[in-house]
């Protein structure tokens, strides 16, 4: 991997880093509120909004300048989210604003792999993306539980500068001065990343023609022998990751009886195993054999439902970390086999345009699901076991699928097939 891989790794890192930590202090913000408890997961969802809204847009927008002046361009409109906060604003608001810039990001973040490295390292690569990604995730929700804590928030406030009156004099205040330095981080990596001198002509500005566009590479990947399973796979992990997420805080309230901040941990916890999951299989599986994991993903169906059956937090933090690891261990052949196609087929921002659009609308479907099922009072134990089944019983379908595409067609000979 060369110097600008790793600049590319730090920005992404300090980004997800911020974004995470966010994600926990707007929580805690509407717990001060005091609001109903179906309201939560709707900040996730509000904060996907925009990667299904604007998916049509920021492919187009990405290959239309160098990829590290997009992720800049993403990183201000995030602290404009922060500062939203700052201001007041309902969370669900700020925090979708911070998800237009993530929006903005993605394509940027992901299609510059494709110009960067040649094909036979994307798994390698995407190893470093997930496990770095998911790195930010653990150390952000660690750090968003422990900025809104008694004892950090204290720390910050005690603070003071000199001759100056900085006028935070609130815990949230403080957090979001924290958050805001860590995309300032993650904007000066943004200005160091290279111009991989890739272009794509003339990006198409008409708004009708750009939905038709997208339309039709939606199309093609879902046509894609590989990239239709690759695709289903990634989508329905992500939708089922962010779930877990709000799924895991509300069981270590309701049954392990933890607070807010030590419930956070738990969450890292999952991340975690994610992390471990990503590079086992970043080593071990090659691009050639990404398909031979997707029985990992049913087996972490049927291990998320065992939940159920744990009552102590010994016993919670192996069974967490063994969900993530599962987890990891199948994204990552995934991620990269569905960009190497994504790549095959169409220019880079796209396909990662496509990717983000079915992966979060699959977010926004399963958090809307998990919050109606809040709102009706559903035993939590009831939707931890169809929320298992659920995700066992899909796997179980793509991994059909992918066996009747081979009998009809030998579709993994496709693989690191060159661009026509």
């Amino acid at each position: 991997m060369n110097r600008g891989f790793y600049t590319i790794m730090s920005a992404q890192f300090f980004s997800s880093l911020a974004d995470n930590a966010l994600l926990f202090v707007a929580i805690d913000l509407l717990i001060n509120m005091n609001s109903p408890g179906w309201i939560t997961p709707l900040l996730k969802l509000s904060f996907t909004l925009f990667y299904v809204l604007l998916a049509a847009f920021v492919g187009a927008f990405a290959d239309s300048m160098p990829k590290g002046k997009v992720m800049f361009i993403s990183n201000l409109i995030k602290v404009g989210g922060c500062m939203l906060m700052f201001a007041h604003v309902h969370p669900l608001v700020a925090y979708a604003v911070v998800g237009f810039g993530a929006a903005v990001y993605s394509p940027a973040k992901y299609g510059i792999l494709t110009e960067l490295l040649p094909a036979e390292k994307l798994v390698a690569a995407n190893g470093w993306v997930e496990g770095l990604t998911v790195m930010s995730i653990i150390f952000g929700t660690v750090l968003g539980g422990a900025l809104v804590g008694d004892r950090l928030s204290s720390v910050l406030l005690g603070f003071d500068m000199p001759f100056v009156d900085t006028g935070i004099e609130t815990p949230t205040e403080a957090a979001l001065c924290v958050v805001v330095v860590i995309y300032a981080l993650a904007a000066i990596f943004n200005t160091r990343i290279p111009d991989t001198g890739c272009v794509y002509g003339h990006q198409q500005r008409n708004p009708i023609k750009l939905i038709s566009e997208f339309a039709t590479c939606c199309g093609l990947l879902w046509k894609d022998k590989l990239g239709q399973i690759s695709l289903a796979v990634t989508t329905l992990f992500w939708g089922a990751a962010q779930t877990l997420q709000f799924i895991v805080l509300e069981w270590a309230n309701r049954t392990l009886k933890l607070s807010y901040e030590q419930a956070t941990s738990l969450v890292g916890v999952v991340a975690i195993g994610v992390a471990v999951g990503a590079i086992l299989s970043a080593r071990s599986i090659t691009l050639r054999k990404s398909l031979t994991v997707i029985p990992v993903g049913i087996a972490m169906g049927v291990i998320v439902m065992g939940m159920t059956l744990v009552k102590s937090v010994a016993l919670a933090y192996p069974l967490l970390v063994l969900v993530g690891l599962l987890g990891g261990f199948f994204l990552v052949p995934m991620n990269a086999l569905l960009q190497h196609r994504g790549h095959v087929l169409m220019s880079a921002g796209h396909s990662i345009a496509v990717q983000n659009f079915n992966e979060n609308l699959s977010i926004l479907t399963m958090l809307a699901a998990y919050s109606l099922m809040l709102r009706g009072h559903m035993n939590l134990n009831v939707i931890i076991m169809i929320f298992g089944m659920f995700l066992a019983g899909t796997m179980l379908m793509i991994l059909r699928r992918h066996k009747a595409n081979q009998r009809e067609f030998d579709s993994v000979s496709l693989i690191g097939q060159a661009k026509h």
